[in-house]
């Protein structure tokens, strides 16, 4: 019995959430009390919606690598045809260049040398030097370009390597995301057998992923962007702060209170009035509820160098409604949404070198970026 079933209301429901997007209907309108699922108590039950849900995100990330995958597999047909193209253009070049690096070997250059050398006036002098300018120009020419198309070639086959290697690690990620899903679609059928009412937990499970699509994922993304934005404007208010940014000179500390941050987030945005971070253990954790609505976000925070330096949140753990969500979801609200702290933004010239989490402050160490 698979559970990915289509919802004949599902178009309708889309349509009504987009018309009232676009005629700027506040937020409220996707949380709305009486729109939850209620959340049944048996642990079971519980365990049965969050691998339901999983399968739903799973396939969002299968649809998500399938469109990344016809991308690499069309960039590399193009690289392919322009490595092939390049190649053929290059032989001619390549003939030309070794017949210059031949004549110089070979000393057919030097003729020109003692031609100037026997002139017999210097008319004839000037007229064998602009022929033996107009030979030397050439060879260079011919050299020159036949070292631009051997680099573009190069740069080519070497871009075509990379993205094949890409290719086939996204190629290796399909193949194991439809294994889960399919290992969950057995385990789901399972637990829907062994429930005493199938039918039942069949509409819950409809139930969720419609509030899940419809006001679930919108909620996060919500959280996600405020959070986001917020990051942006987070070196002002520690430059604005006192005692927050602190020097002996070489090494520079940034000291922030959980409480001192939950005060930022609120002047930033009146979602933070029911969400809060917490500093502790090495972990930040940030969760809130807001009527029906629970969210809790649960990572840390690491030092990064590539592409730039930075402190890094990582989603380790997300979880709506008491339901963890998969990491695909994590992983893909990461990649939309940047919630990380840049100190180049803060002071130019520094670079974070660590990070901590504990006892309900947030300790970033810099030092001199020389």
């Amino acid at each position: 019995m698979k559970v990915r079933v289509k919802y004949p209301l599902l178009p309708v429901l889309l349509c009504l959430t987009l018309f009232f997007c676009f005629i700027g209907a506040p937020a409220a309108v996707y949380s709305q009390q009486d729109v939850s699922p209620v959340m049944p108590d048996s642990e079971e039950a519980r365990k049965l919606l969050e691998d339901s849900l999983s399968i739903v995100e799973i396939d969002h990330e299968i649809e998500r690598i399938t469109k990344r995958m016809e991308e690499l597999q069309t960039l590399q047909n193009e690289l392919q045809t322009q490595i092939q193209d390049m190649g053929l253009r290059i032989e001619d070049r390549r003939a030309r260049a070794a017949a210059v690096l031949r004549s110089y070997y070979m000393g057919e250059r030097d003729n020109l040398f003692f031609m100037l050398l026997s002139a017999k006036d210097l008319a004839g002098f000037f007229r064998v030097m602009d022929f033996y300018d107009i030979i030397i120009q050439n060879d260079r020419d011919t050299l020159t370009v036949y070292n631009n198309q051997y680099r573009s070639l190069a740069s080519a086959q070497a871009e075509a390597a990379r993205n094949a290697s890409q290719l086939a690690e996204v190629k290796d990620s399909l193949v194991k995301q439809r294994e889960r899903v399919l290992a969950l679609e057995q385990q789901v059928d399972g637990a829907l057998t062994a429930s005493g009412n199938p039918d039942a937990m069949k509409r819950l499970i409809e139930e969720f992923t419609l509030y899940w699509e419809n006001v679930g994922l919108y909620e996060v993304k919500r959280h996600f962007q405020a959070l986001a934005n917020a990051m942006e404007n987070l070196p002002s208010f520690v430059q604005g702060s006192k005692n927050i940014l602190k020097t002996n000179g070489k090494v520079y500390t940034i000291d922030i209170h959980e409480d001192d941050l939950n005060t930022f987030l609120r002047s930033e945005d009146e979602i933070f009035n029911s969400f809060a971070f917490h500093f502790d253990d090495g972990k930040v954790i940030a969760s809130g509820e807001s009527g029906n609505l629970s969210l809790l976000i649960e990572g840390k925070y690491t030092v990064i160098n590539e592409p730039e330096n930075a402190i890094m949140f990582e989603v380790d753990k997300l979880v709506f409604n008491r339901l963890e969500l998969p990491d695909t979801t994590r992983r893909a609200l990461q990649e939309e949404f940047d919630m990380n702290f840049y100190p180049k933004q803060l002071v130019s010239f520094l670079k974070a070198t660590e990070v901590a989490s504990d006892d309900q402050r947030l300790v970033v160490k810099m030092e001199l970026d020389l």
